[in-house]
């Protein structure tokens, strides 16, 4: 199991693994993909205006849930609370590192950035990751509002319905957990608990915003003004393309595109992600070509604004890719301690006994 560990983390082999996905992808796309002539005469009269204008929404997208992150931060965190340009930038780099890192590792990168403003105390990434899994929570509500939109306004194709029961249903599955861990925590734990003790307890801090109604509160709010900016950044290009469609399918495209990406199977999904825009356009009249060419603006707003905001702020924080890299897999590397002194616990009978498993644990990898 650690030799597959080793050869996951191993960088050319992980560089390789996402060439090789990446070309088989666009195989395919071109085997199987729509009529390109179609696809190019599609951005003829497109009115990049109206791009210009699904660029700055996404931005303030970015910041309003930037912002709700903050919020979930401050709950967690003890004096000093880190400056809301400390999280933003964190949130920037984070989204840079989903944008071209597998498995969705920017949520691990904006960890790793953030530490580096706080008191880097023991638990301090564990605290951070329950605050990313606590907003990761929040988006359930605005996609929840989105679903029952969307079911009441457009024309939902069959094939998504099961896809979005799914998502439903994950999201059920994940409130439920955080809910309960929220509840769980009895604030700072004490220096005497055993240590993976303390590390929990100090992940379950990071859910804190969940015992504080307000908080909680204006936490979904942002999250839900980002998701809503969002939606009229879609609708947006749909006005660059003159597609003539009303906004219950633009609230639709959204939904897919996020369904869609759930899974990484490749650098952006490319191609899954535009089939999954263009059919639910064919149900409006829209040329499956031209809601595949849709389908690449949209992904391009989303990429450039994310990995631009996050570029500028991994200069900001002077730090280089290739250290952003080595950073995330240190995060990797707490989840894993996590785990090896959780089964240490389970056979040792003080700290001090529960520290050397750790200890061991680390000698052999």
């Amino acid at each position: 199991m650690r030799t597959v560990i080793a050869l996951a983390r191993n960088p050319w082999l992980r560089g390789l693994a996402v060439l090789a996905s990446l070309a088989l992808a666009l195989v395919v796309l071109w085997w199987r993909g729509p009529d390109w002539d179609t696809v190019y005469h599609a951005f003829d009269f497109v009115r990049w205006r109206w791009v210009a204008v699904g660029v700055v929404l996404n931005l303030l997208s970015v910041a309003a849930r930037a912002w709700a992150w903050n919020l979930t931060i401050h709950q967690a965190m003890p004096q000093p609370k880190p400056r809301f340009a400390a999280v933003f930038s964190a949130f920037g780099v984070g989204l840079l590192g989903n944008a071209v890192l597998p498995a969705r590792a920017g949520e691990l990168a904006r960890v790793a950035v953030l530490r580096r403003h706080v008191e880097a105390e023991t638990g301090t990434s564990a605290t951070l990751l329950g605050t990313v899994f606590a907003h990761r929570v929040f988006d359930i509500f605005p996609i929840a509002l989105l679903v029952g939109y969307v079911a009441l306004t457009a024309k939902l194709p069959d094939w998504a319905i099961t896809g979005l029961v799914a998502l439903g249903l994950v999201g059920v599955a994940l409130l439920t957990v955080a809910v309960l861990s929220a509840r769980r925590a009895h604030g700072e734990p004490m220096h005497g608990e055993r240590t993976a003790r303390r590390l929990l307890a100090m992940a379950r801090q990071g859910l804190a915003v969940m015992r504080v109604p307000t908080a909680a509160f204006a936490a979904i709010l942002f999250q839900a003004i980002g998701w809503t900016l969002q939606l009229l950044a879609v609708w947006a290009v749909t006005e660059a393309f003159d597609l003539d469609v009303p906004l219950p399918a633009a609230a639709l495209v959204l939904l897919l595109m996020n369904v869609a990406t759930i899974f990484p199977l490749w650098p952006g999904n490319v191609g899954l992600l535009q089939a999954a825009v263009a059919l639910p356009l064919v149900q409006y009249g829209v040329a499956y070509g031209t809601g595949f060419a849709y389908g690449l603006v949209l992904q391009a707003i989303e990429m450039s604004v994310g990995v631009g905001v996050g570029l500028v702020m991994l200069a900001r924080e002077g730090i280089s890719f290739a250290a952003l890299t080595r950073m995330d897999d240190a995060e990797e590397e707490v989840a894993e301690e996590v785990l090896d002194e959780i089964s240490g616990e389970r056979a040792a009978h003080s700290p001090e006994e529960a520290q050397a498993v750790l200890t061991e644990g680390r000698a052999r990898r």
